[in-house]
């Protein structure tokens, strides 16, 4: 490196392979699981392979600073490529998750030797996945800090690691001010800290890792891959539409997975689209070209779908309005229909069920009857649907909100209720409130869906005060939320009638 740093790389040479190299940046390891089912599987098809133990990690020198090292490492690796005899001038990025980024590193100033890229689970704007809500992503970040300070755990202890984080963490999602939770998990040298308190998306810290420049620069084929219940689908679904935008040959697949299952059960389908892309566009083999830019799994259809761009225009839009009563109708309520009220304690705060989330033990499909169960959690619910109903795309829910404390965050999250009476999570949607804009109509943009509500399921509203620790709880105080520990309860309302009109609205597709 440009440093002197010496960065450990492995070279995969097929005894007689296809055109092209295909470049790996890890934190996970050289050898190992990862590294079979990611560098030795592209070049058991052929390709030459670099597989590169990120700084500080795999036997690499240096020290680990997690994102922020990877734009000038990238730069430098791509650099010392081009001086080996074996490398032919074509170069192929992959990554997933971590590795992903480490990619849109290498792009943010694309080499000319790249020739197009395979990116999967992956933010291209770190700020965005730690205060892009406009709270602090407690859980996902001590998570990642605790996970990236035991690299040396392996593989299989790793992911053992990450099951019990949920438990093994918890002191420290409860921990008041929030800047001292690092005590309780994190190793030292790792930034928890410092991403913390630097919440400001313009604050130096971020600059090396908001790679949004990348999806103005690139130029060369891009092909994006992630789970309806992973982390990432929102930067990944930007990503392709502003990559479209501007002309560049981009796919978007999107299963039914989180992000551990879309190289997990979802392996098949990414590893072989994944061959197929780099087969036309590293190899060039034009007989393997993608069918369409959009592949898209429909959850409860159960179906791929085929499209040329998302979100598919929606043929009808379902409007439901929330009634004082618990319902969830296509009619709206009387004029003289009273609030729903709930209170919500951040001394007691709202836990989070499910959801998009990275850690597997927590995330994903959920059932939510108990988390509706509290009485900070108020629930409107639809009759039996007669028909089924496919929605796609991002539905949007506004909320007349009232509080006697104007700070404060609303949570709402869209169910569908089986027979059973089993309720499960489909998209959410959060906001962090303040003296501006906390009382009045809150118009919440929900996660994009591609779903299927079944014939004789209803539709559920959640709307809550929060989903702790996933979002950092609202101490209910203008104190800074890393150093504040005073905690003030919020007495809400969700206005029907005369006081406005709170609904949802579903884009619809037949």
């Amino acid at each position: 490196m440009r440093d002197g740093v010496e960065l450990l790389t492995d070279v995969y040479s097929p005894a007689a392979g296809l055109p092209g190299t295909v470049l790996i940046r890890t934190p996970y390891g050289r050898d190992g699981l990862i590294a079979q089912l990611t560098a030795g599987f592209f070049a058991g098809h052929g390709y030459h392979v670099v597989n590169q133990g990120c700084r500080g990690t795999s036997g690499s020198g240096g020290t680990l600073d997690p994102f922020r090292q990877e734009r000038a490492d990238g730069a430098d690796t791509v650099a010392w490529l081009r001086r080996q005899p074996w490398f032919g001038g074509r170069l192929a990025l992959w990554g997933a998750s971590y590795q992903g980024h480490a990619a849109w590193a290498v792009l943010a100033d694309p080499p000319p030797e790249v020739v197009t890229a395979v990116i999967v689970n992956s933010a291209h704007d770190a700020h965005w996945a730690t205060h892009g809500a406009g709270a602090f992503s407690l859980e996902e970040v001590a998570g990642l800090m605790d996970g990236l300070g035991h690299l040396e755990a392996g593989t299989v202890r790793g992911l053992a690691r990450g099951v019990t984080a949920a438990r093994r963490l918890r002191p420290a999602f409860e921990e008041l001010p929030l800047v001292k939770a690092q005590d309780l998990f994190a190793r030292t040298g790792m930034p928890y800290a410092d991403w913390l308190v630097a919440s400001d998306r313009e604050d130096p810290l971020w600059r090396d890792m908001r790679l949004g420049q990348a999806l103005d620069r690139v130029t060369v084929p891009v092909l994006l891959q992630t789970g309806w219940q992973d982390r990432f689908p929102a930067q990944m679904i930007e990503a392709f539409e502003r990559l479209q935008q501007r002309g560049v040959d981009t796919g978007l697949t999107i299963g039914p997975w989180t992000h551990v299952q879309t190289l997990t059960k979802g392996a098949a389908v990414v590893m072989t689209e994944a061959l197929d892309w780099l087969a036309e566009h590293l190899a060039a083999a034009p007989d393997r070209k993608r069918p369409s830019p959009v592949r898209i799994y429909v959850t409860g259809a159960r179906e791929w779908r085929r499209l040329q761009t998302w979100p598919p225009p929606p043929t009808s839009e379902r409007v439901l309005y929330l009634r004082p009563t618990g319902g969830l109708a296509g009619t709206p309520p009387s004029a003289t229909a009273g609030p729903t009220t709930f209170t919500y304690d951040p001394a007691r705060p709202t836990p989070a069920v499910g959801g998009r989330v990275i850690n597997p033990a927590i995330g994903g499909h959920r059932d939510n009857r108990e988390l509706e169960a509290r009485a900070d959690v108020v629930t409107f619910t639809s009759p039996p649907l007669t028909e089924p109903l496919d929605v796609l795309g991002e539905p949007v829910v506004e909320v007349v909100h009232e509080t006697d404390n104007p700070y404060a965050d609303l949570f709402v999250r869209l169910c569908e209720v089986r027979r059973s009476g089993r309720s499960v999570n489909i998209s959410d949607g959060f906001v962090r409130l303040g003296p501006e804009d906390a009382n009045g109509t809150i118009v919440l943009r929900l996660d994009a869906v591609a779903h299927r509500f079944t014939s004789g399921n209803r539709l559920r509203l959640q709307v809550s005060g929060g989903a702790h620790p996933r979002y950092a709880r609202n101490l209910g105080t203008d104190q800074d939320p890393a150093t504040g520990t005073d905690l003030v309860p919020s007495a809400r309302e969700v206005r029907h009638g005369s006081g406005g009109l709170s609904l949802v609205r579903l884009p619809c597709s037949l």
